[in-house]
């Protein structure tokens, strides 16, 4: 998890990723911020994050993305 805090504080130091629940809802991460993220995971995590991904539901919290890049890792 501390390597997903760190890719997020790279993209943006002035979000509280570890306590925000709306980062797609209340647009504090943008289209472009999703994109750049998901290449940053798919290569720190060796996963392949699908378009099928690309939800609310996995990006809207770091608990969220730490679930799904759990899950795509067991696959």
């Amino acid at each position: 998890m501390n390597e997903l805090l760190e890719i997020l504080n790279d993209i943006d130091d002035s979000i509280d990723w570890e306590n925000e629940e709306g980062l797609i809802d209340r647009h504090l991460l943008d289209s472009f911020g999703v994109i750049t993220l998901v290449s940053e995971l798919e290569d720190a995590f060796s996963i392949e994050v699908e378009a099928s991904e690309i939800v609310p539901d996995n990006f809207n919290s770091v608990q969220a993305m730490w679930k799904m890049i759990t899950r795509l890792q067991e696959e």
